[in-house]
């Protein structure tokens, strides 16, 4: 198997830094259709978690930083910053003569609605708040001078600026036009312009002339929400879909576009892991003893070896090794078919106790583990069913109502690169995807490193973290995923972001 790997540049970090508007139109009349196995329902920041949605949105919002595919962080809306106060107030120097697309101007008071939104009522209804509550208030100094004033130094919060829930919006057109408007018309000040969505369809952008970063190459931009992985690889081998995004293609389809001339894959490692989360409240998988015992019963490295073809690392922890918080001395449970069949026996699970394994329909490579996972827990006397929900369903009520089985699927982007925005979001007690479990030595942890300015003091309590959640296998960990891209040669300057945010304002298609 022939995997590229394409070298991580800084095309988009030098859009990010240009100021200079285009005179005129300059992009070619092209346009690009993606397929995208997701439709988020939403294109509000505040609303999403999802790496889907950023996939679109990357094109339609800007932050006030921006993190491009090298993972280096640059100035965005804000031209500069500087931290005030010992870490306890950041001052931003916002780019002027900047609209958004509706030609409301972007300035101070937008950043202070934007986060005044975010933390306020209507930011509570989505998922995105806890992840700004460091925030204490937004102060502006003038039109293009804005101060973020935090309740503690967070180490984390300059790269938090850059996606999802921190992009800018814009305040008259929600005020005028409503939420629920809002939510299906976006308006940011990105490359991209909304044109129209139709809910499980698609959604349409066209080039933004006048991006401060300059105006994009291509014309037109289609997402096509494609949630069967065959069609999706069908529609490319067809020329109607020009790019497939992860986590869509299969591994055993992988040779389906390497075989067609016209094609290519290409594979970056991301930060994208997957793990199967226990309800640590009801059943068998209350016991810890029950827990380990499976996660001894799994042979994890076959799994990567034979159904992922080398395109995936196991993983100890709930991170990837690009994870600040990663610990390289962590030791797996191990593969231990006779020790899991003992605590078993301890934890009083008789031979054919079942347990149900719930995951996202449309994702056929983890269906197939988990077929594999449900051979291995057979061998030591559990009896696995699968269920598979419309992947939307399974995120939006399934897992945060706790309805789950036994068992879930939890694929996790993990896009600040720190491990605190999954821990957090994993452990702690009343997040949204934290359902059963209640644990104050996590919570204690969890907290006590947010406001760290010291690095190695906060790397320190991270692997702390990431050891106790292995002591209390509160998860079966599988394997972090490269990030898998199938697309047409005839696309040309596209750079695959390891966290599938795509920024296309330099691509071409001929």
């Amino acid at each position: 198997m022939t995997t590229i790997k394409r070298g991580l540049k800084a095309t988009a970090v030098a859009l990010a830094l240009s100021t200079a508007f285009a005179s005129a139109p300059a992009f070619a009349a092209g346009k690009l259709t993606i397929s995208s196995p997701q439709d988020p329902g939403s294109w509000d920041p505040i609303d999403t978690f999802l790496v889907q949605w950023a996939a679109v949105a990357t094109n339609i919002f800007d932050g006030l930083t921006y993190r491009g595919p090298d993972l280096k962080l640059v100035p965005g809306l804000a031209e500069s910053w500087e931290e005030l106060d010992e870490g306890k107030r950041i001052r931003f120097k916002l780019r002027q003569n900047v609209k958004f697309h509706n030609g409301e101007p972007f300035n101070a008071a937008a950043v202070k609605f934007t986060f005044e939104r975010l933390l306020g009522e209507q930011g509570a209804k989505g998922p995105q708040r806890s992840n700004y509550i460091s925030i204490e208030s937004v102060e502006v100094i003038d039109d293009y001078t804005v101060d973020l004033k935090l309740k503690a130094a967070d180490p984390v919060l300059l790269t938090k600026l850059a996606g999802y829930g921190a992009m800018i919006v814009p305040p008259k057109y929600i005020q005028e036009k409503g939420e629920d408007n809002f939510n299906l018309n976006p308006i940011g000040t990105g490359a991209f312009k909304f044109v129209s969505y139709q809910p499980k369809v698609d959604i349409k952008l066209e080039a933004n002339a006048d991006y401060w970063g300059g105006a994009p190459k291509l014309s037109e931009l289609q997402f096509r929400f494609i949630a069967e992985p065959a069609t999706a690889v069908a529609e490319l081998q067809a020329g109607r879909v020009d790019l497939v995004i992860p986590p869509t293609i299969p591994i055993g389809m992988l040779p389906v576009i390497e075989g067609d001339n016209k094609l290519e894959i290409v594979s970056v490692p991301g930060p994208t892991v997957d793990a199967l989360r226990f309800n640590t409240r009801d059943g068998i998988t209350a016991d810890p003893k029950v827990r380990k015992a499976i996660i001894m019963a799994v042979d994890r490295a076959t799994i990567v070896k034979s159904i992922l073809a080398g395109q995936a690392s196991e993983i100890t922890s709930f991170q990837s090794a690009l994870s600040f918080g990663f610990d390289p001395d962590l030791k797996a449970i191990p593969y231990d078919p006779a020790g899991a069949k003992n605590l078993l026996a301890e934890a009083g699970v008789k031979t054919g106790a079942t347990l149900q394994i719930d995951i996202r329909g449309n994702d056929a490579t983890m269906n197939e583990v988990a077929q594999v996972i449900s051979s291995y827990l057979s061998m030591v006397g559990i009896t696995a069913t699968i269920k598979p929900y419309e992947t939307n369903v399974l995120l939006n009520d399934i897992i945060p109502q706790g309805k789950t089985g036994a068992m879930f699927q939890q694929k996790w982007g993990g896009w600040t690169f720190d491990y605190d925005n999954t821990a957090y979001s994993m452990y702690h007690s009343g997040e949204k995807w934290n359902p059963y479990d209640k644990d104050e030595k996590l919570d204690k942890l969890l907290e006590s490193q947010r406001p760290l300015t010291d690095r190695a003091a906060r790397e320190k309590i991270l692997r702390e973290v990431g050891a106790y959640a292995s002591e209390r296998a509160l998860e079966l960990p599988l394997y972090n995923s490269n990030a898998i891209f199938g697309i047409n040669k005839r696309v040309k300057g596209f750079i695959a972001p390891p966290d599938n945010r795509l920024k296309l304002t330099d691509v071409t298609v001929e």
